[in-house]
């Protein structure tokens, strides 16, 4: 099973992610993709198998995956100070996968019911979610 992970600005939530879904799971690869090198490099220094930056690599493995995971921006363009393109967000919600995302309350996308709850509480959530989608 391939899992994408996407995101941007310095890859917090990307790289819990991924820190998350390598303890979790065994036979899985996961794919990083940043929106920017920085968010690459985080994502592959918590144990991506691999990675890539950039639009193009965003619309190649959001093909290619098997669920894409990352916060709510990577489905909004213009999302993240501009960071998330309109194609890369068609991307995302064009893909014929599951798509977990995180609600985060950032750069003037609010989700309701969100509140002040913790990243890292909502990436535990999203990792709880992906175990279902793997078995």
């Amino acid at each position: 099973m391939d899992i994408l992970v996407i995101d941007g600005q310095g890859g917090n939530i990307g790289r819990q992610l991924v820190k998350g879904i390598i303890e979790r799971f065994s036979d899985v690869t996961v794919t990083a993709v940043g929106t920017n090198s920085a968010a690459t490099q985080n994502m592959l220094k918590a144990g991506a198998s691999r990675g890539a930056t950039g639009e193009n690599a965003v619309k190649v493995c959001a093909r290619e995956a098997d669920v894409i995971i990352g916060p709510i921006g990577i489905a909004v363009p213009d999302s993240m100070l501009g960071e998330v393109t309109p194609e890369m967000a068609a991307a995302v919600g064009q893909a014929n996968v599951k798509r977990i995302l995180i609600p985060i309350n950032n750069c003037n996308n609010y989700v309701v019911g969100v509140g002040d709850t913790s990243i890292q509480r909502l990436v535990n959530e999203a990792l709880d979610l992906l175990e279902t989608l793997v078995d």
